[in-house]
C-alpha cells in the first residue's frame, strides 16, 4: 500500500521540481506582455548579438533541447530555410540551448545557420524566460515572439519543429 502511494507522490514532486520560478518572482513561462529578458548570442560570423541591440525589430527567441538532435536540427534548418523571409519581414532569430559555444559553432557550421545561437550553459536565460527543463541540463522546446518594444507578443509553449518556422512567421507578420 505504501509503495503505491509513493509512486504518485514522487511523480508530483518531479513535476513540481520542473516548474519554473523566474528571477522576476513569477512562475512558469513568461506571459504575453512581459518584458523579454536580454540575452546574447553569436551569429554566423561569430560576432556577438544582443536581443536589446535589435530593439525596434521583431525577434524570435526559441529554446531547444540540444544541438544536432533530430528535432532540434529539423527546427533550426526550417528557420534557416525561411531566413530570407524573416529578414524581409525585419525579424531577428535567436536560438537558445544549454549547449556550449563550441557546440553551437559546430552546429551553425554543420547546417549553415545564419542566425545567432545563445550558449546558455548556466541556464540563466532558460530560467529568466521560465522555460521548463525537459531533462536536467536541457530546456523544453518553447518559443517567444518579441515585439519592437521588447515585450513578449506571443508564446508557443510546445513547438512542432517541422511547422514552427511558418507559424512564427505568420504570427509576426500579423503584428505589423
Amino acid at each position: 500500500m505504501m509503495r503505491t502511494l509513493l509512486i504518485p507522490i514522487a511523480f508530483l514532486l518531479a513535476v513540481s521540481a520542473c516548474a519554473s520560478n523566474r528571477p522576476d518572482g513569477g512562475q512558469g513561462v513568461l506571459p504575453v506582455g512581459a518584458n523579454a529578458p536580454d540575452l546574447e548570442g553569436r551569429d554566423a560570423k561569430d560576432q556577438p548579438v544582443k536581443l536589446s541591440s535589435v530593439k525596434g525589430k521583431l525577434a524570435v527567441v526559441y529554446f531547444y533541447p540540444k544541438d544536432e538532435t533530430p528535432g532540434c536540427t529539423k527546427q533550426a534548418c526550417a528557420l534557416r530555410d525561411a531566413f530570407d523571409e524573416y529578414t524581409k519581414s525585419d525579424i531577428v532569430i535567436f536560438g537558445v540551448s544549454r549547449d556550449s559555444e563550441e557546440s553551437h559553432r559546430k552546429f551553425r557550421a554543420s547546417h549553415q545557420l545564419p542566425f545567432p545561437l545563445v550558449a546558455d550553459e548556466s541556464g540563466a536565460a532558460q530560467e529568466a524566460y521560465g522555460v521548463p527543463s525537459k531533462l536536467p541540463g536541457m530546456s523544453a522546446r518553447v518559443s517567444f515572439l518579441v515585439d519592437r518594444q521588447g515585450k513578449i507578443a506571443r508564446v508557443w509553449p510546445d513547438v512542432d519543429p517541422a511547422l514552427h518556422a511558418d507559424q512564427v512567421l505568420t504570427a509576426a507578420r500579423g503584428l505589423k
